[in-house]
Formats: structure tokens, sequence, C-alpha cells
């Protein structure tokens, strides 16, 4: 048996006035769509704003529903409203953030497992790593693409083993 090690790499801003002006323009979409969250169970309000290689923005949150499994993601409700809309454009930059009753968490959220799924999916559509901002109160990270998040990923070439 060997033990092996995998590291990831990511960006750490302490401040949001750290970002370039693109990067910060969208993480306050997806600040500002955060807010129109449908979470009445949880309270914790997910907003997320997908910027394609074509230039176009497109917005998603969290839809809960009380039979919990559901609802949807906001990762998920942009990329597939993204996917759906401009179908031949890439994802460039996914930005990610959360509201709880407090307002801005603290920590940066981070995507759950599914989403994580169809992020990689996404890059794999696209041939291209996905940048992922993922916001909070007192940090804010940058992820040059989902294998640093989800390094052991299952993948179109995981079917043909």
């Amino acid at each position: 048996m060997k033990e092996k090690v995998i590291s990831i790499s990511y960006f750490e801003f302490e401040a949001f006035d750290e970002l370039s002006a693109g990067d910060a323009l969208l993480v306050q979409k997806a600040r500002d769509v955060a807010k129109n969250a449908w979470a009445p169970y949880s309270g914790f309000k997910v907003g997320a704003a997908v910027k394609l290689k074509n230039g176009e923005v497109v917005t998603g949150n969290n839809q809960e529903n009380a039979a919990y499994p559901s609802g949807l993601c906001a990762e998920r409700v942009a990329l597939f409203a993204a996917n759906a809309n401009f179908p031949d454009s890439p994802v460039h930059t996914i930005a990610l953030t959360a509201l709880n009753k407090n307002g801005l968490v603290r920590e940066p959220v981070k995507p759950c497992g599914a989403c994580l799924q169809a992020i990689v999916e996404t890059e794999t559509r696209f041939g291209k790593p996905i940048r992922l901002i993922l916001d909070g109160k007192d940090k804010i990270l940058l992820v040059n693409g989902v294998k640093h998040l989800l390094p052991l990923s299952f993948g179109k070439d995981a079917l043909l083993t």
C-alpha cells in the first residue's frame, strides 16, 4: 500500500476591495440575487452569478421546497439557465455567496457535492476549467477549476473503464 497526497491550490482575499473590478461585480450580482432566494425552511439564502465567455452574466438562487430533495441549489439554477440560454458559450467564472439571519456568512460558502458534480460536467462540456469565487464576510477564495475542490471527481472517463 502507498499513501498518496493530493494538494489543492487557491487564492485568498481578505477583503472585497482586493478583487478585480470584474470579479467584484460578479460577486455583487451573486449577493444581490441571494436576497431573493426562496429559503423559508433553512433561512440560508444562496446566490450564484455565472459569467460566460461571451460576456453574458446569468444569475440564480436556491429554491427550497418542503420536500427538501425537490429544491435546487443556486449554482445549479444559474449553470442550467446559462447552458439552456447560451448553449455554445463556455462558463468562465461562477461567484457564489450566502446570507443567513445575520447577513453575509462569515466563511466562504462552498458548493455541495451535487453542485460540484454539475460544475465538473460543465467543465467537461466545454473542455476548460471554471474559475470559482467563494464569497464570505471574513475572506473570499478564488479557485481555478473544480478539480481543486473535488480532485477525485467522477467524470466521463469513469464510464469508459
